[in-house]
């Protein structure tokens, strides 16, 4: 696995996220029939958070990014991208591993969502997220802290 880092987003960083996203979510889009040149980084730009977001790097460039944003009782895992290169070398998981012993830490909840079909759904599933409600498109997915796996008797 290649050495990662995090470091916050800026502003000034909406415009290589917006086009890491497009980048990234094309195949699903495509197959899902959703695609739109415009749309895809649009949707970034407008819900761009640099206070919740960090970007990764490899080697001193930027690798990806993730938001991790605070809502009511959970946090959702947003804009997590990772460039197709760099995928499926153990930084994805080493990401996210992270952010989930923060999220430990807090005793919080996580959710997100993923595309119906996405390959990154057994990332988030050998993590321990589970389905928590799924339309055509999205498959909205939950993860309860450890101490709630530990109370229950279960495992990861």
């Amino acid at each position: 696995m290649a050495d990662w880092e995090f470091r916050p987003a800026s502003a000034a960083d909406v415009e290589a996220v917006a086009e890491l996203r497009a980048v990234v979510m094309r195949p699903d889009l495509e197959r899902l029939g959703r695609y739109d040149e415009q749309r895809v980084r649009q949707r970034l730009r407008d819900g761009f958070t640099p206070a919740h977001t960090w970007m990764i790097e490899v080697g001193g460039a930027i690798a990806g990014c993730v938001a991790l944003r605070p809502a009511k009782d959970t946090y959702w895992l947003e804009h997590f991208y990772l460039d197709p290169e760099l995928q499926g070398k153990g930084i994805g998981s080493a990401v996210l591993r992270t952010l989930l012993e923060r999220c430990d830490r807090e005793d919080a909840v996580v959710r997100l969502n993923v595309l119906q079909g996405s390959p990154a759904r057994r990332l988030y599933e050998r993590h321990g997220f589970t389905i928590e409600a799924e339309d055509q498109v999205d498959v909205f997915m939950v993860r309860e802290p450890l101490s709630a796996w530990r109370s229950s008797g279960g495992s990861i």
